[in-house]
């Protein structure tokens, strides 16, 4: 037997893709978005003298402030750096798990927050699972996450988008890809991100800034069927 082993702090996520009944995909959540809004992680920044609070603009954002002055708004409880909030409940000790791997387990999806705000589980293992080739399904990945950003939140800045997608069969899932045919027939692809997509050419650029400081990952490439032909 093997065992996947997973080690997580931040609020990005892993996923396993693995086949349930008449051989369908199901994505199964692997790690826990450690974000202000868990009741034992807001409870261990306040116990250590930091404040939780959303701000007037993101009432739906939870983020950590240090007690005596509006910063740094991390919107995590667990991070590598931010030493400003080390004595303040924010953690860099992480959450370990660990999972057995069956022969029905086809693919592990780690990607940034950036990619999960926009995109749900199912979205993402679809996308991923209709690539024809192995090398390109990150760089799909990202592409249609780039694009459901622009679509739900137009004239405002990406937030980072990365993903690595771990394949533990070499054969490629579907023969079909994505620009063909759908891998889920009842799953309509053009509306990942909750709203319809454009899926047509498009130059996408990054480096930029975002509220929290973060960057967007440089995804400078043109989108089009050649894109699952090339590394």
């Amino acid at each position: 037997d093997e065992h996947l082993i997973i080690s997580n702090l931040g609020d990005s996520r892993a996923i396993l893709c693995t086949r349930g009944n008449k051989n369908r995909l199901i994505p199964i959540q692997l790690t826990v978005d450690l974000k202000p809004r868990l009741p034992d992680e807001a409870e261990r920044i306040e116990k250590c003298g930091g404040r939780v609070f959303a701000m007037d603009e993101e009432p739906h954002v939870l983020r950590v402030w240090a007690p005596d002055q509006d910063s740094p708004g991390l919107a995590m409880t667990r991070a590598f750096g931010d030493f400003c909030l080390k004595d303040y409940g924010l953690s860099s000790i992480p959450e370990v798990s660990y999972r057995r791997l069956t022969n029905n387990d086809e693919f592990v999806v780690l990607a940034t927050d950036g990619v999960w705000d926009v995109l749900t589980n199912k979205e993402v293992i679809t996308i991923v699972a209709s690539v024809k080739k192995q090398s390109a399904a990150a760089k799909v990945l990202v592409y249609y996450a780039v694009q459901a950003w622009k679509s739900r939140y137009p004239g405002s800045q990406v937030d980072d988008c990365a993903a690595i997608c771990l394949f533990l069969k070499e054969q490629p899932l579907v023969s079909k890809s994505l620009y063909d045919q759908d891998y889920d027939h009842d799953y309509d692809m053009s509306k990942c991100g909750g709203s319809q997509l454009d899926f047509v050419d498009s130059n996408i650029c990054g480096d930029k800034k975002v509220e929290e400081g973060e960057t967007v990952i440089n995804c400078d490439f043109t989108m089009d069927k050649s894109i699952e032909q090339k590394d």
